[in-house]
């Protein structure tokens, strides 16, 4: 998608959300997500690995380990 395109989507996105609609939205493109997401919930084979708020999603080790391909220090 282009910027633009994605801007229009998440307007809908924010749109359709703001009716009381729960939007289960699968998306690789992290920046648009984290948008406009509240929470969070994020699968790895089938299991979930992380699951709140967006900042606290993306700061978990496993996450970061998985996705973003950074080593998971304990």
């Amino acid at each position: 998608m282009t910027d633009s395109e994605c801007a229009s989507l998440l307007t809908a996105i924010l749109d359709v959300h703001s009716t009381g609609v729960t939007i289960v939205w699968i998306e690789h493109v992290v920046h648009a997500l984290l948008s406009v997401a509240k929470r969070l919930v994020v699968m790895n084979f089938g299991k979930i690995i992380a699951d709140g708020g967006p900042g606290d999603v993306m700061a978990s080790r496993e996450v970061k380990s998985v996705y973003l391909g950074e080593e998971a220090h304990v």
